[in-house]
């Protein structure tokens, strides 16, 4: 009788083939594209997050995970989280071998969000470029199949080879992950990862990983002890400080809010609603109900139809974020459009536009989400002529807000060396624009 496969294990056999990797990438492409995949093509864990990463809207081709946390505020969580006491324990056991071994390691919290990621300086760099970064959200709804994103789903040790990742950006990369929980309240905590090339989806290192989460919930179980023995005298290690309400609302046609307990997606409605309420916090300001209803209608519309709506969004997200009379915001409430307004204020045009995948609720017509959707677009569109880059130029232009805007384009010509190949494109681009009917 042969042994058992371990099914969390991707490289049961070594290092794979090249024909592994064309049959799981034959499986993916089906997959995608509304066929069956066949059961023998893919691992049964990997085929099942697949379908649950294509169930939560995940792109496969699409923008890099969110950056959830960002300075301070990545600084303040992080430093409240119970996993920073046992931090010395994973440098020793993993990060300090990382560069030689040429991996990254890295923590998460309990909602797949980067809190440390160390390692190998040279594929930290190249990582980014994915936003595997501090800060960032890696859980499996948002970045799709991944090693700590799938861990904290299945709340199982896992790896996942190259190609087993849904996200195809991600297919150059391997990673094996283990959730990590306190080991008296038996809460989810996070989960630790290593992340490199093939060797990291080997069996050995799935091992480490996990025997480093032997090691972290030892320690924690230790601090415990003592933080019984002492009394509150020593820092806490079990509370964990929720994460500020946050709102995604760029290039999504609903939004998507975050709360302490997990993501709610909006109607378009509540959507629009809650983004009015927090651009009226911003001026520290609330709103009545007929100045909602003029904000989210064209024409008249009854005020009373604003209240129900508020009523049942207040029921979805709990009394303690919107209150009434008048309707405003009970808390702060982070968005991605708030974190890109403050880069640009920073004068950071560069990191603003990696933030910015596109409009805020381009499917929406309320006047008031329009003139937001509007001031925003135009305070990027004035950051990147400004600063006359062309590599930051030309991502703008990629836009739909700027693709038919000749001025950019104009300043794409102009700014771009003649010797670039991209030069041509942008003239030629330029001339349709030039010469398509006025008001198409």
């Amino acid at each position: 009788m042969p042994p058992a496969v371990n099914p969390w294990l991707a490289l049961t056999g070594g290092r794979p083939g090249p024909a592994h990797t064309r049959r799981l990438r034959a499986a993916h492409e089906r997959l995608v594209t509304g066929s069956d995949v066949p059961d023998d093509a893919v691992r049964t864990v990997v085929r099942d997050s697949w379908r649950r990463s294509l169930g939560s809207g995940v792109d496969p081709d699409g923008i890099a995970p969110p950056v959830d946390l960002l300075d301070d505020d990545l600084l303040s969580y992080r430093a409240a989280h119970p996993l920073a006491p046992v931090l010395p324990v994973i440098r020793r056991l993993l990060v300090e071998d990382a560069e030689a071994d040429q991996m990254i390691v890295a923590v998460t919290d309990a909602g797949g969000r980067m809190l440390w990621v160390e390692g190998d300086a040279a594929l930290r760099s190249r990582a980014a470029g994915m936003h595997f970064v501090e800060g960032a959200c890696w859980s499996e709804d948002v970045a799709g199949t991944n090693a700590p994103g799938t861990a904290l789903a299945l709340d199982h040790a896992v790896q996942i080879y190259g190609s087993e990742h849904y996200r195809r950006p991600v297919q150059p990369w391997s990673c094996s992950a283990a959730p990590v929980h306190h080991p008296v309240t038996g809460l989810l905590l996070g989960a630790i990862d290593v992340t490199g090339g093939d060797h990291v989806a080997s069996p050995h290192v799935l091992t480490l990983v996990r025997a480093t989460v032997a090691a972290v919930e030892s320690e924690l179980r230790w601090l415990h002890r003592e933080e019984v023995r002492h009394g509150a005298g020593r820092r806490p290690v079990t509370p964990l400080r929720p994460v500020e309400p946050r709102l995604d609302v760029l290039a999504r046609d609903r939004a998507r809010l975050t709360l302490p307990s997990g993501p709610v997606e909006l109607s378009l409605r509540h959507s629009e609603l809650l983004l009015l309420l927090a651009e009226a916090a911003v001026a520290g300001e609330g709103r009545s109900a007929v100045q909602l209803a003029a904000e989210c209608h064209r024409g008249d519309a009854a005020a009373v139809t604003v209240r129900a709506e508020l009523s049942r969004l207040r029921r979805l997200v709990g009394p303690d974020l919107v209150g009434s009379r008048p309707y405003r915001l009970l808390t702060r409430l982070d968005s991605d459009l708030d974190q890109v307004r403050r880069l640009l204020a920073r004068g950071e045009v560069g990191p603003a536009l990696d933030r910015y995948p596109g409009a805020v609720l381009p499917g929406s017509r309320a006047p008031g989400v329009a003139a937001t959707r509007e001031r925003v677009s135009a305070l990027l569109r004035q950051a990147v002529l400004r600063a006359h880059r062309p590599e930051l130029l030309l991502r703008f232009a990629t836009l739909p807000e700027a693709r038919d805007d000749v001025a950019v384009w104009q300043a794409c010509l102009e700014w771009l060396p003649s010797s670039s190949p991209r030069r041509a494109a942008a003239a030629a681009h330029l001339t349709r624009l030039r010469r398509a009917p006025r008001g198409r």
